[in-house]
């Protein structure tokens, strides 16, 4: 009995911490009240994802950010293309102008305006290959985004099948253990009965009930373990919230 109210008082209090943990999650203050109303059944884990096999690659941010890069790049070749063409500039200034050494300007006395117009032409030669081998360099990034575009492609295939097969795992063990935990139920109920009836002994009843608790045990890591491979999967598919 003191074992078992050891036991109890340590479960409750990682359940106390865990609220807190979700609380801090929440942005919540620990003094706050939590209260969870929602609960997990075998049915809503299994229809939580639906395993589509048309995902979008651009639902990862990596490769938002990738493809964002490749883009830059593509204006950057033209950038260094366009350096090619000749460019003109027409500029013009106009201004008047007292010239006096006094501080009158508001008074009565002449202005002299001046006003000029200037067209600058400028028509690329030659200069050293500069340009060829900017326009080389930003083709050569461009490749190197290309080639990370593609090994980042079958990354994702990789995390997405890793994930499918992980999450069909999961709940197949997860089936089993629930299983498993229902004839365990089934065992300690009977190693109870016989004991009320004097067929059966104290150290049934204990080997039962310890298998009982071992097998709850088991069904809850195996159904917290489908609630990882879920979130594996939202998140190899870029659907995570």
């Amino acid at each position: 009995m003191t074992n078992l109210q050891t036991q109890k008082l340590t479960t409750q209090r990682n359940i106390d911490n865990g609220y807190l943990g979700l609380k801090y999650l929440l942005g919540m203050s620990a003094r706050d009240s939590l209260v969870l109303t929602d609960k997990i059944t075998d049915e809503e884990i299994k229809k939580g994802v639906p395993m589509e096999t048309n995902y979008q690659y651009s639902d990862r941010k990596e490769y938002q950010s990738l493809a964002a890069a490749d883009q830059l790049n593509q204006y950057n070749i033209k950038r260094y293309k366009y350096s090619y063409l000749p460019t003109a500039n027409l500029t013009s200034a106009y201004s008047k102008q007292a010239f006096r050494s006094e501080f009158n300007i508001f008074g009565a006395g002449p202005w002299y305006t001046q006003w000029n117009i200037a067209l600058n032409i400028n028509i690329p030669i030659f200069d050293g290959f500069a340009r060829a081998a900017n326009v080389a360099k930003a083709k050569l990034q461009q490749q190197q985004t290309k080639n990370q575009l593609d090994d980042l492609k079958f990354s994702i295939d990789n995390d997405v099948q890793q994930a499918k097969n992980s999450f069909a795992s999961a709940i197949v063990t997860l089936g089993s253990q629930h299983k498993n935990m229902e004839l365990a139920e089934q065992v300690y109920d009977q190693s109870q009965k016989k004991y009320e009836s004097g067929l059966g002994s104290t150290t049934d009843i204990t080997t039962a009930q310890t298998d009982l608790v071992t097998a709850q045990t088991n069904y809850v890591n195996a159904l917290y373990d489908v609630i990882l491979a879920r979130i594996d999967y939202l998140k190899a598919t870029g659907k995570l919230p």
